[in-house]
């Protein structure tokens, strides 16, 4: 593990500020979306102003990992993929 200098822990530090900054808009555009999704019922769009406001339902499908472990048991295993990550995680 490293250690940090001073610079970097600034910079850690605002960017912590900024997280919190961002969850809080979050927070506020979701209310917002809310309540224009409110008003909208169930039209699927809407001009508000220069805007065009979208609200459609979509539909997917998607394997069910679980349903087929059950049928095909460890055959499956073969049909997975690996995949590699390496988030970023300040705490």
């Amino acid at each position: 593990m490293c250690k940090a200098n001073n610079n970097i822990i600034s910079k850690v530090e605002e960017l912590m500020e900024i997280r919190k900054m961002i969850e809080e808009l979050e927070l506020e555009a979701d209310a917002i979306t809310d309540e224009v999704k409110a008003f909208m019922g169930e039209e699927e769009t809407m001009m508000a102003g220069t805007w065009k406001v979208t609200w459609k339902e979509t539909v997917s499908r998607r394997m069910d990992t679980a349903a087929l472990k059950k049928v095909l048991g460890d055959a499956l295993e073969g049909y997975y993929k690996t995949v590699v990550t390496r988030p970023f995680k300040v705490s």
